[in-house]
């Protein structure tokens, strides 16, 4: 039997909650499909500044790096307000993905049919359904450029740096064009070139790229028409691949227009296949330990995992098939419609594990 080594992160708030129902189900997918998971546990965030002073201790860089894979809840929380800017929870997950070298985060937007009516876009906008996915660069650009505060003739300032190279760039626009190969084969470049020359960068290295993959259909969008689109038309777009701040924005807005936050994961990749794998919404502290957070995004962040990191095509086709059932059933608070079972955090994992 199969046996993969993933490094758990249950980190804040809910995390500890909704990656305890993730577990519940990739294991039931094992047992289904015939291979099994070796986890190990450790710190990231808040919980980890409280037990060794720091966000991203050295032990758990080290368990990530012996690992296959690395699933985490969410960090951060109010607790942890007064820590200064460079030992923050969020702190930590800027430092994991440098340490991990997480370049590529992929953030697929997609509405599941028994929750069309739960985007606040028209049905008749939506159409049959919304199947998008945002690949962006994560570990270069603003979040990581040069920083700082100033005082210049009295008057105090502060500025944040854009700074790309043409290899990290590369890298990137590469694997927006791969996963535009497996999907539509329509590629959207998302920038502000009109404005930026790191943005001008970006559509010379697409230029370059593109003659490598003929069979895909490259388009370019500013990014504040892209924000725009989104809403007005979002079919439009298949495979967006966009830098570290806009990616951020944009998955964000996408994530609402199907339909609930509650429900988008997402995965970032190293070169080959690791990966580390979480849903995109925070750590809600004010319903942790309630019962009440939708574990959905992260059990489908773990489907992912078996999908990108360890191959499981089969098993994540499984789990994105059971929880798409589960949700003609049944609901957590966030997502509930009159009619249907409301159910808690543990609930609606064992529903999903046991439809698979």
């Amino acid at each position: 039997m199969k046996e993969y080594k993933i490094t758990v992160l249950k980190g804040d708030g809910i995390g500890p909650e909704i990656v305890d129902e993730c577990i519940k189900v990739l294991d039931a997918a094992g047992k289904k499909f015939a291979f099994k998971f070796e986890y190990d546990y450790q710190l990231l965030g808040g919980c980890a500044i409280d037990a060794a002073g720091v966000p991203f201790p050295e032990e758990t860089e080290k368990a990530c790096k012996a690992s296959d894979a690395v699933l985490l809840g969410a960090v951060g929380g109010p607790k942890w307000d007064n820590q200064p800017g460079n030992n923050r929870p969020e702190k930590g997950l800027l430092a994991i993905r440098e340490a991990l070298g997480l370049f590529a985060n992929l953030r697929p937007a997609k509405i599941f049919a028994p929750l069309k009516s739960a985007s606040p876009i028209k049905e008749e906008i939506i159409g049959d359904g919304l199947d998008i996915l945002i690949v962006r660069e994560l570990t270069g650009g603003i979040y990581f450029g040069d920083r700082g505060t100033y005082e210049k003739d009295g008057v105090v300032g502060a500025y944040d740096t854009e700074r790309y190279t043409v290899p990290e760039i590369e890298r990137i626009v590469k694997a927006g064009f791969e996963y535009a190969m497996k999907r539509s084969k329509r590629l959207t470049c998302v920038d502000k070139a009109n404005v930026l020359d790191s943005s001008r960068l970006w559509r010379k290295v697409v230029e370059e790229i593109k003659p490598s993959y003929p069979e895909v259909e490259v388009s370019y969008m500013y990014v504040d028409n892209c924000a725009m689109q989104l809403v007005r038309n979002p079919n439009q777009f298949d495979t967006i691949v966009t830098s570290n701040i806009f990616g951020d924005i944009l998955s964000d807005e996408a994530s609402m227009v199907s339909g609930s936050i509650g429900m988008l994961a997402s995965a970032s990749l190293a070169e080959g296949t690791f990966g580390l794998y979480e849903p995109i919404h925070g750590s809600a502290p004010d319903i942790a330990g309630t019962g009440c957070a939708n574990p959905l995004a992260t059990i489908l962040s773990g489907a992912m995992m078996l999908r990108y990191t360890f191959g499981e095509i089969e098993a994540a086709d499984a789990i994105e098939a059971a929880v798409d059932k589960a949700l003609t059933t049944a609901r957590t608070p966030d997502i509930y419609e009159e009619g249907l079972k409301k159910v808690s955090t543990s609930e609606m994992g064992s529903i999903v594990a046991e439809l698979l």
